[in-house]
């Protein structure tokens, strides 16, 4: 009975390392894991067509006659080409308003603009300043030519669709040699599909 529980004990003692596990670690899965792609879009490419709309405020003043303020918007239009970090590019606006002249019976009624542009581009967005020629039309005192400059900043929120605003000065010297000068500052957000 002695030499049998000896021979048990001396089995157990025998065995007990190997339930209690190696020492050794286990080996490493030394596959290597694959970066995520990069997401192209974090730097857009800006070349391209857009078409969109606009609404804003906009301040209309007549030298002399006051100011007055509405609401304005229309349609834009453009293209705009990437050099890399610099944007550049040309465009159409038409606007619609009734805001009058000043406090007198005319009212500014239709603005046009053919305008160049050129940003930095700020992640997806685009910083820019603009100018170009300006047509405006109004009830009774006919159109008249003059210039606008000013800035905006437009975001890329995906390939297809940007959002963005604009604030501009216009200036119509002796407006349809009627010897008032009218200047108007307009504020508009956007909204433009890209092409």
């Amino acid at each position: 009975m002695l030499k049998s529980l000896s021979i048990v004990a001396a089995t157990t003692l025998a065995a007990a390392p190997a339930f209690a596990g190696s020492t050794d670690q286990a080996p490493v899965d030394a596959s290597v894991t694959q970066a995520a792609p990069v997401n192209s879009f974090s730097s857009p490419d800006w070349t391209g067509f857009y078409g969109g709309l606009q609404l804003g405020y906009a301040n209309v003043d007549g030298s002399g006659i006051g100011d007055d303020d509405g609401f304005i918007g229309g349609l834009t239009a453009g293209y705009d080409y990437d050099l890399g970090d610099w944007v550049i590019g040309a465009g159409i606006d038409y606007d619609f308003t009734d805001t009058s002249v000043g406090n007198t019976s005319t009212t500014l009624e239709e603005v046009f603009r053919l305008k160049a542009r050129g940003g930095y581009k700020i992640d997806r967005g685009l910083l820019y300043a603009t100018a170009g020629y300006a047509n405006a039309d109004t009830n009774n005192l006919g159109s008249d030519d003059g210039y606008f400059l000013g800035g905006g900043y437009e975001y890329l929120v995906s390939e297809q669709f940007s959002v963005g605003g604009e604030l501009l000065y216009h200036d119509f010297d002796n407006y349809n040699s009627s010897g008032v000068d009218v200047e108007a500052t307009t504020l508009q957000v956007r909204g433009t599909f890209r092409f």
